[in-house]
């Protein structure tokens, strides 16, 4: 402390003064925050492809970037109709044109009429555009076959994470041994660890069963919930279904038996379902929470508590750059519905492009509307993609030695498990990295190809991984799991 004052004072005298902000003042949650989909793999990547923008030789002539799942980044074509409705929100004078057919048009007049001033540059109400939040409403309850949805349970959002973790915000309470605890899948989507460290809230991992397609084991549960009874009080349930990184489709009856844990155990349940759309695999249905947990009847269905998250980032749509998704809430208390009410009032309200967007998917085209064709054929094509690619991707990672890859029955990565060399876990060790990482940086290197290692996600201990997106164009993916594939044999040989 002594050592401090004076350095302080010396730097005083020196005509300097020392910054409020430093890495010992700052906020001590945030420095635990970690991001692995936009770690130090990616800030390397961007800075390769600005040395090759250079003209620095490199082995490769380009970075792929298979390490988020960013359609439009990858080459994927916006649907025509949605960014039509946008354009003609953004510039009404677009009325005039006859390049737009007649039902984007009355659309976007309809969207702009409920907008502040006829106009996107408008504040919306903090909770959304309420014809949109009323859309949703009736598109959850054309999802879930009938079962109603109350518009008043419906807040829009700037894409899913910001209301998962509205939602963490309010659930995170309590001191030391009462601090709430969070259950979160492992391998999991890093925004949930990351927010958690962010509240400073107690995660509690409970493992996904890679030999059984990743899937969810109410035994696993359990067990993770009892061993952190003993440091803090467990109060929320998250699920990724269709998972991410894994791929995974929960079954009915998983889901089912998750419901009935989470209401034994007094637990919130978080469902994460931005992936809903995308379903590959033959046999495998997205059944949402909401609808299994009211079919289930009482006391579940007046009961248990429920959040859950769509975004238009994912699915057939992957306007991840605009925004835009929603939440639904079940059996929340409503005084603490009014307090979030309160909180996503101090953010304002979501981006309005993004909430047209929304719309957009949860209130296509009718079948008598001039851009139902166009808009189903699109749809329908991007989808037949992603499953074609899923299947690929399986295929050619398990034709190769020291690589095995579960089904990619759903969402967009595979998540492929590696064997490495005892040589180059030391390795690693040495140069204080995970191994996976260690691996994945010499793939970045030599062959520009950008994956996240598992350890960003979390795995079992002893296992390596990487999660790799499939939504490169279909000509470049099969060349590019070949050459990674490749690239591994190479590795192994020599660190063997």
């Amino acid at each position: 402390m002594a050592v401090r004052t004076v350095g302080h004072n010396q730097a005083t005298m020196n005509g300097l003064r020392e910054k409020v902000l430093t890495l010992d003042t700052m906020n001590a949650c945030v420095k635990r925050v970690e991001y692995a989909v936009r770690g130090p793999i990616v800030l390397r990547a961007l800075e390769l492809e600005q040395e090759l923008s250079q003209g620095v030789k490199k082995p490769f002539t380009e970075v792929i970037r298979a390490n988020i799942g960013d359609a439009h980044a990858m080459g994927q074509k916006p649907i025509t109709f949605l960014r039509q409705v946008l354009a003609l929100c953004v510039h009404p004078d677009l009325q005039n044109s006859p390049d737009f057919p007649e039902d984007a048009k009355r659309k976007a007049r309809s969207i702009l009429q409920a907008c502040g001033g006829h106009s996107l540059g408008a504040y919306s109400n903090s909770s959304g555009i309420q014809p949109i939040r009323e859309h949703v409403a009736q598109y959850i309850q054309r999802r879930d076959g009938g079962i109603p949805a109350d518009p008043n349970n419906i807040f829009l959002s700037t894409g899913a994470s910001d209301a998962i973790v509205t939602v963490l915000k309010l659930l995170v309470a309590g001191e030391g041994r009462c601090r709430t605890g969070v259950l979160i899948p492992i391998p999991q989507y890093p925004l949930y660890s990351a927010a958690l460290a962010e509240l400073d809230a107690v995660q509690v991992d409970y493992y996904l069963d890679e030999d059984r397609a990743w899937a969810l084991d109410v035994a696993e549960l359990r067990r993770a919930l009892c061993q952190a009874r003993g440091h803090c009080l467990p109060r929320v349930l998250c699920i990724i279904n269709p998972g991410n990184p894994t791929g995974q489709v929960q079954t009915r009856e998983c889901i089912e038996a998750v419901i009935r844990f989470a209401f034994e155990e007094r637990l919130f349940l978080m469902a994460d379902e931005v992936y809903q759309d995308n379903v590959y695999a033959e046999g495998s249905q997205f059944h949402s929470f909401k609808k299994v947990l009211m079919e289930m009847g009482p006391p579940y269905s007046t009961q248990q508590e429920l959040a859950s998250f769509h975004s238009i980032s994912k699915g057939y749509m992957g306007e991840c750059g605009l925004r835009g998704g929603y939440m639904e809430v079940v059996n929340m208390d409503p005084a603490v519905q009014q307090q979030m009410q309160k909180l996503v009032s101090v953010r304002l309200c979501p981006p309005l492009p993004g909430q047209v967007a929304l719309d957009v998917v949860v209130s296509p085209p009718e079948p008598s509307d001039p851009s139902f064709a166009q808009f189903q054929a699109e749809k329908q094509e991007v989808l037949a993609q992603l499953a074609a690619k899923a299947k690929l991707t399986e295929q050619v990672f398990n034709e190769a030695p020291g690589i095995r890859c579960n089904p990619v029955q759903g969402a967009m990565y595979s998540f492929p498990r590696i064997q490495l060399p005892p040589r180059a876990v030391r390795r690693a060790k040495e140069l204080g990295q995970a191994p996976d990482m260690f691996f994945c940086l010499r793939l970045l290197e030599e062959t520009g190809i950008c994956v996240v290692p598992g350890c960003g996600f979390g795995q079992r201990e002893g296992t390596y991984h990487f999660r790799m997106t499939i939504l490169p164009a279909a000509e470049k993916l099969r060349p590019l799991l070949e050459k990674l594939s490749q690239f591994h044999a190479k590795f192994t040989r020599e660190y063997s």
